[in-house]
């Protein structure tokens, strides 16, 4: 059986059956997968069955996924994470998508991910950030930094998820599919009310062209018809044109691209005078040393990042007198 591409079926005993991409993205779906990792699953699979001549994933195992992720890391040199989704994609493909349960699966080894100290600006090199920022762009900045979110957590605000009653943020459907609560920081309150009611003049006008819907999570869309012309469920950070959902079709707004803000903040660290690599994730990690410096319990920055397991949080703990700067050089004495 030889595998025709994403343009073509595969027979099965004389009928067509779902394509084999069409059959990965069904079952990512039905696992409520976000849409990059779908992106990214595919991309594997398909990349995999091309560089073994077309043939039908049920006609390889072990050895070939095996040769593959070799010359990911060898030929191609890629990084641990890279070759682990890579591996990640093809046991889905295996044991979710074509139902095999093969031995070799469980003697996979996955790459060893170095553990790496965090870049952490400054204070004073936070500030001097911001200051070369405005607009969307430093409110987005900021909220990253006074709130510890990741960058695709900020982009997905919804305006509900606003509390200015309770001083919170709430961040739905976190890594891992987890909700939790941050603090919205009380310099921003002012700042974050005006880009609401940017929100509400922008919603009424589509209202007013026939527009103004909104992407829902999961069935939310069916259990509350009217809920995606609602403000609180409008992007609190909307992309400025209107684009059509590449699943269902449908024209609705979306909420601004993040590479939006990653150009923002790489030209702004240039303009600030900063050497130090920072992107939208240094002001995470800058807001969970900041606060372990100030004297915040580990568990309660455990809790605010949004970590598992407190182990990922210790990393920041290098910056409590513990690691190279807590300790007198002899040269100094």
């Amino acid at each position: 059986m030889k595998y025709a591409g994403a343009k073509e079926g595969v027979t099965n005993g004389g009928g067509r059956s779902p394509r084999l991409l069409d059959q990965v993205r069904a079952a990512v779906r039905i696992r409520h997968y976000s849409r990059r990792t779908e992106q990214a699953y595919v991309a594997w699979i398909k990349r995999f069955v091309l560089v073994n001549g077309k043939r039908h994933p049920r006609e390889m195992g072990g050895r070939e996924v095996e040769a593959f992720l070799t010359d990911l890391a060898i030929r191609h040199n890629v990084a641990a994470g890279t070759q682990n989704q890579a591996l990640a994609a093809l046991l889905f493909l295996y044991r979710d998508v074509l139902g095999v349960e093969l031995p070799w699966m469980s003697d996979m080894v996955r790459a060893k991910r170095p553990r790496r100290i965090p870049a952490v600006l400054a204070r004073e090199e936070v500030v001097r950030l911001l200051a070369v920022l405005d607009g969307q762009a430093w409110l987005m900045a900021a909220l990253l930094y006074g709130t510890g979110m990741r960058l695709m957590e900020c982009v997905r605000l919804r305006v509900k998820d606003v509390d200015f009653a309770r001083n919170e943020i709430t961040v739905r459907g976190g890594k891992g599919g987890k909700d939790r609560r941050v603090p919205l920081p009380r310099r921003l309150c002012e700042s974050l009310q005006a880009a609401v009611e940017r929100v509400r003049v922008l919603h009424a006008r589509d209202l007013a062209n026939g527009a103004g819907e909104v992407w829902l999570p999961h069935a939310l869309a069916r259990k509350y018809p009217g809920a995606a012309r609602e403000p609180g469920w409008q992007y609190l950070f909307p992309a400025q044109n209107l684009s059509r959902d590449p699943r269902s079709g449908r024209q609705r707004r979306h909420h601004v691209d993040e590479s939006v803000l990653q150009r923002a903040i790489k030209r702004a660290r240039e303009q600030a005078g900063i050497e130090k690599a920072a992107s939208c994730h240094t002001l995470r990690h800058s807001f969970a040393t900041h606060l372990l410096e100030s004297g915040s319990d580990i568990r309660t920055v455990q809790e605010l990042l949004g970590h598992k397991d407190i182990s990922t949080t210790q990393i920041y703990t290098h910056v409590l007198n513990r690691g190279a700067g807590g300790v007198l050089s002899p040269l100094d004495r």
